[in-house]
């Protein structure tokens, strides 16, 4: 048993009960409160509600903290303990939306290996790394993503993929003029 949790095992087993204490059952009629000066008869249980050797006057037994609030949890269902202190991440219904800041960076390295090896490619990709990588930084100024740097990383790897793709264009076909001059 956990303190804290009074009648739940914390592995989900019933509470170890009596074989010789008749069986509660829940549709009977209630107990007949015993007269003043009579002690209730054997099994029964007291006026209160509650077994014998718990307090009847509304103060937690000893040990039990009697400000802790008690959730009333089905058997088998582990405690839920509060996080010591780390934060509870984003709220309900505000989930981070990073997808822009990242598809950026990706598309921005991609337009830097296709400007130097295939310019058409490259030029176009490192255009859309660019416009991802704005999109990016505005989710962020607003609040709905929380990844600053990639972002900012697909802005530079998009331009940088544009500048490579223009210069590897302009020396494919100045090498190709030569070539054909000659």
């Amino acid at each position: 048993m956990q303190p804290g949790y009074p009648g739940q095992d914390p592995y989900g087993q019933q509470p170890n009960q009596d074989p010789t204490a008749q069986p509660n059952d829940p549709y009977a009629q209630p107990p007949q409160a015993p007269q003043y000066g009579q002690q209730p008869q054997y099994g029964q249980q007291p006026t209160s509600g509650q077994p014998y050797g718990q307090p009847t006057s509304g103060q937690p037994a000893y040990g039990q903290d009697p400000y802790a609030q008690q959730q009333q949890q089905p058997y088998g269902a582990a405690p839920q303990y509060p996080t010591a202190g780390y934060p509870a991440g984003p709220a309900q219904g505000q989930g981070q939306n990073n997808t822009m800041g990242l598809a950026g960076m990706i598309v921005g390295i991609a337009s830097i290996v296709l400007g130097l090896c295939c310019p058409l490619l490259g030029v176009p990709a490192g255009i859309v790394a660019v416009v991802l990588g704005v999109l990016g930084q505005k989710k962020v100024q607003a609040g709905e993503a929380s990844n600053a740097g990639q972002a900012r990383a697909a802005l530079i790897c998009g331009a940088v993929g544009v500048v490579v793709g223009i210069v590897s264009a302009i020396a494919g076909a100045a090498i190709n003029m030569n070539n054909f001059g000659a």
